[in-house]
């Protein structure tokens, strides 16, 4: 409170003095300018809690839990002014009321994300600091991303800046960086790294002052230029070419940014001096990368050289999938430095692992109608879809979760947690069950019966058999029937029942006989054809060709080629590696 008070009485001092002078300096409006309107940045909502589970700062650093429970040392302005000026640094760190708000946010409110924060720049800021030396730029920028994005490279603003240095879309295409489905460059802490210090280059190069291009590298030149002209900045009026000259006409959230990249510079640079507990390393990680032409999975790579899917994330968060698509063009992967060479000589046995579920298609023939595989053949026999279960169990690795186990075997989190007792964590060495379903068709054991011939149709002809019953409506109904087929009106009773007895026999005998040639005909017609599948079956079964093994060649891209797999190229060949050498020959069905 006494501190506010200090700020209101600065203030106002500040302001009478402002008012005296006719022409005040620009130095007198960086130092006094009062703003109760400024816009804080995004980075500063970041949720500290899910920054902490982060597997680096788990597993690299050691952080001190009870950072929170040391209060803030109070500091006063002509102290904060004399450390500023102590910094070493080529870019001007003037101190005002929103610099001084911007520095109490960062030690009293968010003191836990500036401990975080500590322990992702001990992997963060040498690859800030060996780009900016590459483009000669002051090494304070390296305190930009920490008001960008606090040091999250999958951080995504409202407006869809992405990365640790929250560049925007059609920026980073215009600094040539990919931008797709499966690759985002902005999230690669080298190459937005890269990229990053270009643009701020470029801007420098516009603008002549590092305040101005700092403002320009969040609201865009197009801002800047527009507040420069209403502020009348000129050649003959080179004064106004400041930030500070031209706060009141800059966006509001720009307002904040340089006055906040002085606050994370004072923050990182004197947080012991507030009772923020450093973050020190447990042990160094040092990372090397590999270039990868083929097409592999996170999960892959995981299961063959035993290392942790969160890992690969936190070292290549720029594959938004998991997935490498090195068949498309070389990238780069970065490994721990002592899992490169292991990379190297597993690359097949990586790329053959598993790829039955990673693999994509590459051409694919659509069912037909009368192909065994589709639904209509299924409907046609006489029988139920049915659901089956099939159990496995797993065994935890080193640093799996749930989640990764669930995703692994294409069932849902929850009911792989039901199977286990619900249980969130699963221990190292744990065996864990999972159920797998499957949806198949059950044809009936009984045979479906041929529908019965009720009817019979009668033929243009004297000679056609005449259905039983009123033989004499039956004849007289029939189409072309002549005169001669009619019983004669004088004819006897006697004799009609006679012949109506004749017609009924006579159309027994050839209805019983039609069936009988239908039966035969139907089953010698099976018969048949089920020998031609069984023959048809046998010669594709027993069919084989021998391949030569080409450079690059794998079991998995033979098997592709051929339509078969990986096991049964395997057995036919009794291997029971990948590895192959150029001109071995291989049997493929």
């Amino acid at each position: 409170m006494n501190c506010f008070k200090k700020i209101l009485a600065g203030a106002a001092v500040a302001a009478a003095a402002f008012t005296a002078s006719a022409k005040p300096s620009v130095l007198q409006i960086a130092q006094h300018i009062n703003d109760s309107t400024i816009v804080f940045p995004e980075s500063v909502e970041t949720d500290t809690h899910k920054m902490m589970q982060n597997w680096y700062i788990q597993t690299y650093t050691a952080l001190d839990q009870n950072a929170d429970s040391r209060p803030d040392v109070e500091v006063s302005d002509e102290e904060l002014i004399k450390r500023l000026g102590a910094i070493p640094t080529t870019i001007e760190m003037p101190y005002n009321s929103v610099v001084r708000q911007y520095i109490d946010l960062y030690t009293q409110r968010r003191r836990s994300l500036v401990e975080t924060m500590l322990g992702m720049s001990l992997y963060y800021m040498p690859i800030f600091e060996e780009a900016l030396e590459r483009q000669g730029l002051p090494h304070e920028l390296k305190y930009l991303p920490i008001i960008e994005s606090a040091l999250d490279p999958d951080a995504v603003s409202r407006a869809g800046a992405t990365g640790l240095w929250q560049l925007m879309l059609p920026t980073a295409r215009g600094l040539g960086m990919e931008v797709n489905t499966l690759v985002d460059e902005r999230r690669d802490p080298i190459r937005s790294t890269e990229a990053a210090t270009r643009f701020l280059r470029q801007l420098y190069d516009i603008y002549g002052d590092w305040s101005l291009a700092i403002a320009a590298y969040n609201c865009g030149p197009g801002n800047v230029n527009k507040a420069l002209r209403r502020a009348g900045a000129s050649e003959n009026n080179p004064e106004k070419k400041d930030f500070w000259a031209i706060y009141p006409y800059l966006p509001r959230e720009t307002r904040g940014y340089v006055p906040g990249f002085i606050a994370a510079t004072y923050v990182m640079t004197y947080y012991n001096k507030h009772n923020i507990s450093p973050a020190l390393a447990k042990r160094p990680i040092l990372t090397d990368s590999v270039h990868v032409n083929r097409r592999v999975h996170f999960q892959q790579i995981a299961d063959v050289l035993q290392i942790p899917v969160e890992q690969l994330k936190i070292l290549n968060p720029q594959y938004r999938q998991q997935v490498i698509p090195g068949d498309i063009r070389e990238y780069s992967l970065v490994l721990p430095a002592n899992q490169i060479y292991s990379y190297i000589i597993s690359e097949d046995a990586i790329v053959g692992h598993d790829s039955d579920r990673y693999a994509r298609r590459e051409i694919v023939e659509p069912a037909s109608e009368t192909s065994p595989a589709t639904v209509s053949d299924a409907s046609s026999q006489q029988g139920e879809w049915v659901t089956t279960e099939q159990v496995r169990y797993h065994t935890v690795k080193k640093g799996e979760t749930m989640a990764s186990i669930a995703q692994r075997y294409g069932v849902t989190l929850w009911s792989l947690k039901q199977a286990n007792g619900n249980i969130s964590k699963p221990r190292r060495g744990q065996k864990l069950k999972v159920v797998t379903s499957k949806r198949v068709f059950k044809p009936s054991e009984t045979p479906a019966q041929p529908a019965p011939d009720d009817q019979l149709l009668v033929k243009n002809d004297a000679s056609a058999p005449v259905p039983c019953g009123n033989t004499e409506a039956a004849v007289a109904e029939t189409p072309g029937a002549s005169e001669a087929t009619q019983p004669a009106a004088t004819e006897p009773a006697s004799a009609k029942s006679a012949a109506s007895d004749n017609v009924a026999s006579s159309f027994q005998t050839s209805r019983s006989k039609q069936q009988q040639a239908q039966t035969a005909k139907a089953a010698t017609t099976k018969k048949a054809q089920a020998a031609k599948k069984k023959k048809n079956t046998k010669k594709k079964k027993n069919t084989t060709k021998t391949v030569t093994v080409k450079p690059g060649d794998s079991l998995s891209r033979i098997a592709k080629r051929n339509g078969t797999t990986v096991k049964e190229l395997q057995r036919l060949n009794g291997k029971k590696g990948n590895n192959l050498q150029p001109g071995d020959k291989i049997r493929v069905k």
